[in-house]
């Protein structure tokens, strides 16, 4: 019997979270750590957590982190023996994986053979036996355009008028083409209100396949993971074991070796209790097997109580697996923090992360590639760490997940967390039956309202301004009664006077006490019950009150932040990627129309009409780099226009 070869040293083919992670391995594992790095991430935390690492001159991924050669390059010049893809990027590329092969390193990955049986979405189809959708009719509407290749939410489209089909296959190929560099589409019926379960997979090099459970990840936005939990909850047993046998036919079929997930989607949830009960089963549907590790990875592994990295790495070495894996125990979950903002169409958002905390060292799992002072910027992915938990059920790790979240400090950019906090103590969230791919269809609204608190928030940051400027609690106080002063937060107007002790009156909003003040903390006295707020400025127009993120409002408007009506500005930094087909200044457009698609952080931005009207302006062409706020077309508003025509004849 071969011995297992020993791997010294590792270089990870990636950036931020996933190589924080595997470097965290590695480091306990005695194996030495390699990172590559942009210019854009030269200071990024994977770069200063690694022993070594090696800069790919450039910014855009297309430049570094998708350039297999140059990767190659680095690995023999830092002196390491193996490469872990992580994932994205260059993670499920089959060329990649051959060309680490053929340079005589070690590949953490499944077989070249095994990824290209595997990359195409169709082609994995027919190895199960999975008859693709052609010809569709109305009978078959809606349906879902996919690309062929990737993932992520990229080159996806739902269509629900056959009219629509051939303009949606277009535009979703053009996306997978600039995405993956391959524009092949299919087309697949959509399942409304399904859950996306998926199966992780472990398959050593002697024959071993393990099924390690199911993961339920049915909380999405725009076709990407929000949430993830283990095992997927309230699923029949009929259907888990055919979800597992599936699996690992799908492993065996392509002689898959290391990690991998299988993903489906399961129709009928909301009545699964119920055919478990009558003895029936929902359907399931083959989406597609990733050839790699997941994002979500974390939530099997506190389950089973295994390192999946660390048995990647065993596996890479020749290892054998034990013929059966753990028992699993428990529930987890996983949030994803993004810095983005649900409530603008998920917009994502760049700066400073001043700081990053999340309490329950020991209990809560914080994966991630950013630390307190980092910059979040334009180029990546707007993810900034995985936040997970585990307990003895689903509804304990509920709790513990959003308690963890909810007392969190970060000061920065907008974040998705009061979101995730809404999202985790939503009555359908909790109620498995319930669990779909439709939640934020039917409840963003009211997820993103103002949370209760934040008009106290305000208060609290209005009063530790005034105690800076005078010192705790002194020198504000006159013998006259004292104007009351004013400041805005966001949509919050606060009223407040210093008092003859030293402290303050609040006067708006009513019933709230100060019982201290000071430029840090705050602490006031709302209908009995006493609440304190950590406040913190960073001189950027935004104060974080508690776990609230307040706009400050400036009671004169800059003339120079006024535009003309109708103007188009860009939301976030990012790129052109294409203007709508034929579009010039002097067409007439319609409200809602798609004029041009912005690109930042792996995403794609529609810039729309505001109103029906002519286009007067026209600042962008495909390719151009934009900064947020940057001009990129003026549509006159025709209801505007008539009314300024009428008031030039009066």
């Amino acid at each position: 019997m071969t011995e297992p070869s020993m791997i010294t040293s590792v270089l990870v083919a990636n950036r931020g979270e996933i190589a924080c992670r595997v470097f965290r391995t590695c480091r306990e594992l005695g194996m030495s750590t390699v990172a590559v790095y942009s210019d854009a991430d030269a200071d990024a935390l994977h770069v200063r957590e690694a022993d070594t690492a090696v800069r790919l001159p450039g910014a855009a991924p297309s430049e570094t982190y998708l350039r297999g050669d140059l990767v190659v390059k680095a690995a023999l010049a830092a002196g390491a023996d193996a490469v872990h893809p992580g994932y994205g990027f260059l993670s499920e590329n089959a060329d990649f994986a051959r060309q680490v092969i053929d340079a005589g390193l070690v590949w953490i990955g499944p077989p070249p053979e095994a990824i290209e049986a595997m990359a195409s979405k169709t082609r994995a189809k027919e190895l199960l036996g999975i008859a693709p959708l052609t010809d569709v009719t109305e009978a078959d509407l809606p349906v879902l355009v996919k690309a062929a290749a990737g993932g992520g939410g990229r080159g996806m489209r739902i269509v629900r008028e056959l009219d629509d089909l051939a303009g949606e296959s277009a535009a979703a190929s053009a996306e997978a083409l600039g995405a993956f560099g391959d524009g092949e589409v299919f087309v697949e019926p959509y399942v409304e209100n399904g859950r996306h379960v998926e199966v992780q997979l472990l398959c050593d090099t002697h024959g071993t396949v393990w099924a390690l459970g199911t993961r339920d990840c049915s909380l999405q936005r725009r076709h990407q993971k929000v949430v993830e939990e283990a095992p997927a909850p309230g699923l029949p047993a009929a259907l888990e074991a055919s979800l597992l046998d599936t699996a690992v036919r799908a492993a065996k079929a392509v002689g898959y070796v290391g990690a991998g997930t299988v993903e489906f989607l399961v129709a009928d949830v909301p009545q699964a209790l119920g055919f478990a009960r009558a003895g029936g089963t929902p359907r399931a549907h083959f989406l597609e097997m990733n050839t790699r590790l997941q994002v979500e990875h974390p939530v099997t592994e506190e389950v089973f109580g295994v390192d999946l990295v660390a048995l990647q790495l065993a596996v890479a070495e020749g290892r054998a697996l034990p013929s059966e894996p753990p028992a699993p125990r428990g529930h987890a979950i996983e949030a994803r923090l993004y810095a983005e903002d649900p409530a603008r169409a998920w917009a994502p958002q760049t700066g400073v992360l001043h700081a990053f905390e999340v309490p329950g060292a020991g209990r809560t799992r914080l994966d991630t590639g950013y630390v307190s002072g980092d910059t979040i910027g334009v180029h990546y992915d707007p993810m900034l760490a995985k936040v997970i938990v585990h307990a003895p059920t689903r509804a304990e790790a509920i709790r513990k997940l959003a308690h963890a979240l909810d007392r969190a400090r970060i000061h920065g950019p907008v974040t998705n967390r009061d979101l995730l906090v809404a999202s985790l103590r939503h009555p359908e969230f909790g109620d498995p039956g319930l669990l779909d791919t439709g939640f934020y269809d039917r409840n963003l609204d009211a997820l993103t309202e103002t949370r209760t608190g934040e008009a106290y928030a305000a208060v609290a940051a209005a009063l530790a301004e005034a105690a800076a400027g005078r010192g705790r609690f002194g020198g504000g106080w006159r013998n006259l009664r004292s104007q009351d002063e004013t400041r805005t937060y966001g949509d919050h107007e606060v009223r407040y006077r210093p008092t003859r002790d030293g402290g303050f009156e609040v006067t708006a909003p009513e019933g709230v006490r100060a019982v201290s003040a000071e430029s840090d903390r705050v602490r006031l006295e709302v209908g009995g019950v006493v609440r304190d707020f950590g406040v913190a400025a960073y001189g950027d127009g935004i104060v974080h009150a508690g776990p609230h993120r307040l706009a400050v409002r400036p009671r004169f408007t800059d003339p120079r932040e006024q535009t003309a009506p109708g103007s188009l500005l860009a939301p976030m930094p990012g790129t052109v990627v294409r203007v709508a087909d034929g579009l010039a200044v002097g067409d007439r457009v319609t409200a809602g129309q798609p004029l041009l698609w912005l690109e930042a952080m792996k995403m794609e931005h529609r810039v729309i009409a505001p109103a029906s009207g002519t286009l007067t302006a026209l600042h962008a062409a495909p390719g151009r780099q934009v900064e947020v706020g940057a001009l990129l077309a003026v549509v006159s508003d025709d209801a505007a226009t008539e009314a300024a025509q009428e008031d030039q004849t009066v």
